[in-house]
């Protein structure tokens, strides 16, 4: 009973300094801060040691046997150590092999992967894959818009929530947002499956779903997204698109008044001055825009 107080203490650091002197002439203080190094390094929920240990006796208790029984604390804290080891272990081999790149709004970044393959992330987007497993299996899953230079060699598959691009070696992008989908092929063949559909993109070639409606679009000549050059461009494409584009780009809230924002835009804008931007939006639509607070409302032109 005396060492199970001692160990309580120890825990909860209530020792003091001639307890914590008596423990480090144990061979107990060793383990236990084994037990305390490892136990730190995992993010589990927090074990009340009292709890734990009125638990303990009460299973020892319930045991139907005329000889009390007793703790042995060393072999208890060994055991425990191994398991704080394997729990850890456990820890490290389920997640360190997941990695993952992210951007936030209004930010771009490029990242190489394994094989030397190139990534650059538009605003508010993620990639994410098994690192262990690529020289095997090139498939990353994308949130949000990348543009991608892939080094020949095996398959390489970008999965979304609308559909999985697959190429052996080649220049593409992928935008994949809220009611969004669009493939961008630049240089080599893409092949794109939607709705277990699958369609081949040759260079100048869209795939693009809006609402869940596969659209018909024009042949491009451009040799890289337009957002690469910090410029965001679009083709018939309907304004609430545009709108959470202008939001990711500069980090704005935008409303509107009285305005369909199902009507198409065909034009860009910088990500480089977020007045210039609006203006390109709104004058081409006929619109105009206010400022309030942190938000900004579009209106049409004459209304207000």
């Amino acid at each position: 009973m005396k060492k199970e107080k001692e160990i309580l203490k120890w825990l909860n650091n209530d020792l003091s300094s001639k307890e914590m002197e008596d423990l480090k002439q144990s061979e107990d203080l060793q383990t236990l801060e084994k037990i305390a190094h490892y136990a730190s390094q995992l993010e589990t929920p927090k074990v009340d040691a009292q709890t734990a240990l009125e638990t303990l006796k009460a299973r020892n208790h319930s045991k139907k046997k005329p000889k009390e029984r007793t703790i042995n604390f060393k072999t208890f804290y060994r055991v425990a150590a191994v398991l704080v080891l394997v729990l850890s272990s456990g820890y490290f081999f389920f997640y360190s092999n997941n990695t993952s790149f992210e951007t936030q709004i209004a930010q771009r970044k490029t990242f190489t992967l394994p094989d030397n393959s190139e990534v650059v992330l538009n605003a508010a987007s993620k990639i994410s894959f098994n690192e262990k497993k690529w020289a095997n299996k090139r498939t990353l899953t994308l949130k949000g818009e990348a543009y991608f230079k892939v080094k020949k060699g095996q398959t390489f598959s970008v999965k979304t929530t609308d559909g999985i691009v697959t190429v052996l070696g080649t220049q593409f992008n992928v935008k994949e947002r809220k009611n969004y989908f669009e493939v961008h092929c630049y240089e080599g063949l893409v092949s794109v499956t939607h709705n277990n559909k699958t369609t081949k993109l040759p260079p100048g070639k869209t795939f693009r779903v809006i609402n869940g409606k596969v659209e018909n679009v024009e042949d491009f000549y451009a040799t890289n997204p337009s957002w690469i050059q910090q410029e965001s461009s679009f083709n018939k494409i309907p304004l609430d698109q545009v709108i959470a584009e202008l939001e990711r780009q500069y980090d704005l809230k935008i409303k509107v008044d009285g305005i369909d924002t199902s009507k198409l835009f065909t034009g860009s804008f910088t990500h480089a001055d977020k007045e210039i931007a609006l203006q390109a939006v709104t004058i081409r639509l006929k619109l105009s825009y206010k400022i309030e607070g942190k938000n900004i409302i579009f209106y049409n032109y004459g209304a207000q």
